[in-house]
């Protein structure tokens, strides 16, 4: 199973919100995608030790699943320039190398003008450094609160930038395909 890594601990966040459409497109092409929400487990974060020595039975139970998943996908905002501490703080929590080594990852970025291009370009380099396998297609979608606009059109304020949309799902099915091609090779972490 993949697993969706939501990567902020704002309530109610855009994040969260392109994340449950990733997981719809992922569930469309006959796949389980499970979210992993940094807002449900930030009190573990607190109270648990790093790398890989948690306590928290809630911390423990979203590292235990992405040390089992078959790929992530990483939602991120932009947040001062750079990904959210939270999620930094989630990826210091992880064993290392365990969590990331060999794994499939791969990402799409929230954003104002630039559509989270930085947080992602500065993720690559923490996943690339963990020695996960970037997937290279990803996506940036700016000024994201306007997708989600309220409107007499839209009164339910639901995403519907087809273009985005497309290339989610595009993104969706050929990182399924880059997954099973690294297992086929047996360089995907679960199969070494």
């Amino acid at each position: 199973m993949k697993h969706i890594i939501v990567g902020t601990d704002r309530l109610h966040s855009n994040s969260q919100r392109m994340a449950e459409i990733v997981q719809g497109l992922y569930q469309a092409n006959g796949e389980a995608v499970e979210i992993i929400e940094i807002k449900d487990i930030m009190k573990g974060l607190v109270a648990s030790p790093q790398y890989g020595n948690v306590t928290d039975p809630l911390l423990k139970a979203a590292t235990d699943k992405v040390e089992k998943s078959d790929g992530l996908i990483i939602i991120t905002p932009e947040y001062n320039g750079s990904f959210p501490g939270a999620l930094k703080y989630f990826i210091d929590h992880l064993r290392y190398p365990d969590a990331f080594e060999a794994r499939p990852v791969c990402f799409v970025g929230i954003g104002g003008m630039f559509g989270g291009l930085r947080p992602v370009e500065h993720l690559q380099q923490v996943f690339g450094y963990r020695n996960a396998y970037v997937f290279p297609e990803r996506i940036f979608v700016m000024n994201v609160w306007n997708h989600f606009k309220k409107s007499d059109s839209n009164p339910d304020g639901a995403f519907q930038d087809q273009l985005i949309l497309g290339l989610l799902m595009k993104q969706a099915k050929n990182f399924t395909t880059f997954v099973e091609s690294l297992k086929t090779a047996r360089l995907h972490a679960l199969t070494k």
